[in-house]
Protein backbone atom coordinates (compact mmCIF):
# COMPACT_ATOMS: atom_id res chain seq x y z
CA UNK A 1 0.00 0.00 0.00
CA UNK A 2 1.24 3.70 -0.67
CA UNK A 3 2.18 6.08 2.05
CA UNK A 4 -1.20 8.16 0.60
CA UNK A 5 -3.26 5.26 0.47
CA UNK A 6 -1.88 4.58 4.36
CA UNK A 7 -2.71 8.59 5.06
CA UNK A 8 -6.50 8.06 3.59
CA UNK A 9 -7.05 4.91 5.63
CA UNK A 10 -6.10 6.60 8.79
CA UNK A 11 -8.15 9.82 8.38
CA UNK A 12 -11.17 7.59 7.06
CA UNK A 13 -10.63 5.53 9.92
CA UNK A 14 -9.86 8.46 12.74
CA UNK A 15 -12.80 10.43 11.06
CA UNK A 16 -15.73 7.42 11.45
CA UNK A 17 -13.99 7.71 15.11
CA UNK A 18 -14.79 11.29 15.68
CA UNK A 19 -18.24 11.42 14.00
CA UNK A 20 -19.42 8.23 16.40
CA UNK A 21 -18.21 9.72 19.64
CA UNK A 22 -19.41 13.34 18.91
CA UNK A 23 -22.06 13.16 21.72
CA UNK A 24 -20.04 11.97 24.18
CA UNK A 25 -16.95 13.51 23.52
CA UNK A 26 -16.98 16.11 26.23
CA UNK A 27 -18.06 13.78 28.73
CA UNK A 28 -15.67 11.69 28.42
CA UNK A 29 -12.74 14.33 28.30
CA UNK A 30 -13.96 15.00 31.78
CA UNK A 31 -13.78 11.51 32.81
CA UNK A 32 -10.48 10.88 31.59
CA UNK A 33 -8.83 13.62 32.74
CA UNK A 34 -10.47 14.10 36.17
CA UNK A 35 -11.64 17.45 34.49
CA UNK A 36 -7.63 18.39 34.48
CA UNK A 37 -8.25 19.55 30.54
CA UNK A 38 -10.06 22.14 31.81
CA UNK A 39 -7.04 23.24 34.23
CA UNK A 40 -4.82 22.84 31.40
CA UNK A 41 -6.22 24.96 28.70
CA UNK A 42 -6.93 27.97 31.30
CA UNK A 43 -3.08 27.67 32.23
CA UNK A 44 -2.68 28.05 28.44
CA UNK A 45 -4.78 30.68 27.76
CA UNK A 46 -3.18 32.71 30.43
CA UNK A 47 0.48 32.43 28.97
CA UNK A 48 -1.29 33.06 25.55
CA UNK A 49 -2.42 36.36 26.66
CA UNK A 50 -4.61 37.24 23.80
CA UNK A 51 -5.56 40.89 23.62
CA UNK A 52 -8.46 42.40 22.64
CA UNK A 53 -9.46 42.21 18.59
CA UNK A 54 -6.87 39.23 18.06
CA UNK A 55 -7.70 37.04 15.50
CA UNK A 56 -7.33 32.96 16.33
CA UNK A 57 -7.69 29.79 14.12
CA UNK A 58 -8.96 26.53 16.74
CA UNK A 59 -7.99 23.42 14.22
CA UNK A 60 -9.47 20.55 15.22
CA UNK A 61 -11.80 22.20 17.44
CA UNK A 62 -14.31 19.20 17.94
CA UNK A 63 -17.43 20.64 20.26
CA UNK A 64 -15.44 24.27 20.68
CA UNK A 65 -14.98 24.42 23.71
CA UNK A 66 -11.15 26.27 23.41
CA UNK A 67 -12.54 28.14 20.86
CA UNK A 68 -15.20 29.96 22.81
CA UNK A 69 -12.28 30.54 24.82
CA UNK A 70 -10.31 32.30 22.61
CA UNK A 71 -13.62 33.75 21.38
CA UNK A 72 -14.37 35.43 25.05
CA UNK A 73 -10.44 36.60 25.59
CA UNK A 74 -10.16 38.58 22.28
CA UNK A 75 -14.06 40.01 22.63
CA UNK A 76 -13.87 41.56 19.07
CA UNK A 77 -11.44 39.57 17.30
CA UNK A 78 -12.77 37.27 14.85
CA UNK A 79 -12.14 33.27 15.72
CA UNK A 80 -12.46 30.72 13.36
CA UNK A 81 -12.74 27.00 14.49
CA UNK A 82 -11.94 24.24 11.96
CA UNK A 83 -12.95 20.07 12.18
CA UNK A 84 -13.06 17.65 9.77
CA UNK A 85 -15.79 16.09 12.08
CA UNK A 86 -19.51 17.35 11.11
CA UNK A 87 -20.79 15.86 14.08
CA UNK A 88 -17.94 17.64 16.71
CA UNK A 89 -18.75 20.35 14.77
CA UNK A 90 -22.91 20.22 14.98
CA UNK A 91 -22.32 20.04 18.41
CA UNK A 92 -19.85 22.66 18.80
CA UNK A 93 -22.32 25.51 16.80
CA UNK A 94 -24.90 24.48 19.29
CA UNK A 95 -22.83 25.66 22.20
CA UNK A 96 -20.81 28.61 20.36
CA UNK A 97 -24.87 29.51 20.28
CA UNK A 98 -25.53 29.25 23.70
CA UNK A 99 -22.55 31.12 24.29
CA UNK A 100 -23.81 34.15 21.94
CA UNK A 101 -21.05 33.93 20.18
CA UNK A 102 -22.69 32.88 16.69
CA UNK A 103 -21.50 36.11 15.14
CA UNK A 104 -17.85 36.28 15.75
CA UNK A 105 -17.16 32.90 15.53
CA UNK A 106 -17.45 30.98 12.56
CA UNK A 107 -17.04 27.24 12.51
CA UNK A 108 -15.50 25.55 9.15
CA UNK A 109 -15.61 21.70 8.03
CA UNK A 110 -11.79 20.88 6.53
CA UNK A 111 -8.33 19.44 6.75
CA UNK A 112 -5.95 20.56 9.29
CA UNK A 113 -3.27 19.53 6.74
CA UNK A 114 -4.51 21.55 3.98
CA UNK A 115 -5.75 24.69 5.32
CA UNK A 116 -8.23 26.87 3.23
CA UNK A 117 -6.72 30.24 4.56
CA UNK A 118 -4.32 32.65 3.05
CA UNK A 119 -0.85 33.22 4.15
CA UNK A 120 -0.51 35.64 7.51
CA UNK A 121 -4.09 35.36 8.19
CA UNK A 122 -4.54 34.90 12.01
CA UNK A 123 -3.14 36.02 15.32
CA UNK A 124 -2.39 32.72 16.59
CA UNK A 125 -3.74 29.71 15.25
CA UNK A 126 -3.73 26.55 18.10
CA UNK A 127 -4.63 22.82 18.30
CA UNK A 128 -6.30 21.13 21.63
CA UNK A 129 -5.89 17.49 21.73
CA UNK A 130 -5.86 16.91 17.72
CA UNK A 131 -2.04 17.29 16.59
CA UNK A 132 -1.32 13.48 17.88
CA UNK A 133 -4.51 12.39 15.58
CA UNK A 134 -3.62 13.52 12.16
CA UNK A 135 -0.88 11.50 9.54
CA UNK A 136 1.29 14.22 9.54
CA UNK A 137 2.22 16.34 11.91
CA UNK A 138 4.77 18.55 10.52
CA UNK A 139 2.52 19.16 7.55
CA UNK A 140 0.24 20.53 9.92
CA UNK A 141 2.41 22.39 12.44
CA UNK A 142 4.07 24.08 8.59
CA UNK A 143 0.54 24.89 7.89
CA UNK A 144 -0.14 26.53 11.77
CA UNK A 145 2.76 28.56 10.70
CA UNK A 146 2.09 29.67 7.20
CA UNK A 147 -1.37 31.16 8.10
CA UNK A 148 -0.39 33.05 11.22
CA UNK A 149 0.51 36.71 11.32
CA UNK A 150 4.69 37.07 11.65
CA UNK A 151 5.16 37.35 15.33
CA UNK A 152 2.07 35.76 15.63
CA UNK A 153 2.08 32.02 18.32
CA UNK A 154 1.04 28.70 17.13
CA UNK A 155 -0.11 26.48 20.12
CA UNK A 156 -0.25 23.17 20.93
CA UNK A 157 -1.80 21.69 23.89
CA UNK A 158 -2.21 17.49 23.96
CA UNK A 159 -1.42 14.46 25.95
CA UNK A 160 2.11 13.63 26.28
CA UNK A 161 4.45 10.94 27.67
CA UNK A 162 5.30 11.27 31.09
CA UNK A 163 9.06 9.64 31.63
CA UNK A 164 9.70 9.07 35.36
CA UNK A 165 8.84 6.15 36.86
CA UNK A 166 6.65 4.37 38.14
CA UNK A 167 4.46 7.26 37.38
CA UNK A 168 4.68 6.38 33.81
CA UNK A 169 4.37 2.81 33.86
CA UNK A 170 0.66 3.48 36.38
CA UNK A 171 -0.16 6.25 33.53
CA UNK A 172 0.30 4.02 30.49
CA UNK A 173 -1.80 0.93 32.29
CA UNK A 174 -4.45 3.55 33.32
CA UNK A 175 -4.46 5.09 29.08
CA UNK A 176 -4.27 1.51 27.69
CA UNK A 177 -6.46 -0.91 29.96
CA UNK A 178 -8.86 1.99 31.64
CA UNK A 179 -9.74 4.31 29.18
CA UNK A 180 -11.03 1.69 26.78
CA UNK A 181 -13.21 0.05 29.23
CA UNK A 182 -14.91 4.09 30.65
CA UNK A 183 -15.24 4.32 27.63
CA UNK A 184 -17.41 1.43 26.73
CA UNK A 185 -19.06 2.27 29.90
CA UNK A 186 -19.77 5.86 29.24
CA UNK A 187 -19.65 5.70 26.04
CA UNK A 188 -20.57 2.70 24.37
CA UNK A 189 -17.50 2.54 22.36
CA UNK A 190 -14.77 0.43 23.95
CA UNK A 191 -12.93 0.54 19.57
CA UNK A 192 -12.92 3.91 20.22
CA UNK A 193 -11.34 4.62 23.12
CA UNK A 194 -8.90 2.06 22.05
CA UNK A 195 -7.22 4.09 19.39
CA UNK A 196 -6.87 6.93 21.69
CA UNK A 197 -3.69 4.96 23.82
CA UNK A 198 -2.94 3.78 20.70
CA UNK A 199 -2.70 7.34 19.21
CA UNK A 200 -0.03 8.26 21.72
CA UNK A 201 2.04 5.74 21.74
CA UNK A 202 2.89 6.86 18.10
CA UNK A 203 2.98 10.34 19.04
CA UNK A 204 5.86 12.38 20.32
CA UNK A 205 7.53 12.89 23.26
CA UNK A 206 7.76 16.97 24.69
CA UNK A 207 10.86 17.05 23.58
CA UNK A 208 10.52 15.68 20.05
CA UNK A 209 7.45 17.26 19.48
CA UNK A 210 9.59 21.04 20.38
CA UNK A 211 12.49 19.75 17.68
CA UNK A 212 9.07 19.69 14.94
CA UNK A 213 8.46 22.81 15.84
CA UNK A 214 11.72 24.39 15.30
CA UNK A 215 12.34 22.04 12.11
CA UNK A 216 9.00 23.37 10.23
CA UNK A 217 10.53 26.74 11.54
CA UNK A 218 8.73 27.88 14.52
CA UNK A 219 11.06 30.49 16.96
CA UNK A 220 11.17 30.78 20.90
CA UNK A 221 9.59 27.56 21.99
CA UNK A 222 8.25 27.21 24.49
CA UNK A 223 7.52 23.87 26.40
CA UNK A 224 5.53 23.22 29.91
CA UNK A 225 4.86 20.08 30.75
CA UNK A 226 1.43 19.44 32.72
CA UNK A 227 1.09 16.56 35.76
CA UNK A 228 4.25 14.63 35.47
CA UNK A 229 4.49 15.00 31.79
CA UNK A 230 1.15 13.57 30.50
CA UNK A 231 -0.13 16.60 28.88
CA UNK A 232 2.11 19.21 27.18
CA UNK A 233 2.19 22.59 25.83
CA UNK A 234 4.24 24.45 22.93
CA UNK A 235 3.64 27.58 22.18
CA UNK A 236 6.13 28.78 19.10
CA UNK A 237 6.64 32.34 17.50
CA UNK A 238 6.68 32.75 13.80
Amino acid sequence: MSSNSMQDSSKSHVHDLFENIAPKYDKMNDIMSFRQHKTWRKKTMQLMDVKSGQTALDLCCGTCDWTIDLAKASGTGNIVGLDFSEQMLAVGKRKVAAAGLSDQIKLVQGNAMELPFADNSFDFVTIGFGLRNVPDYKQVVSEMLRVVKPGGKIVCLDMSKPQAQPFKSIYYFYFEKIVPLLGKAFAKQFAAYKWLPDSLQLFLDAKELKALFEEAGSKNVYVKNFFFGIAALHIGQK
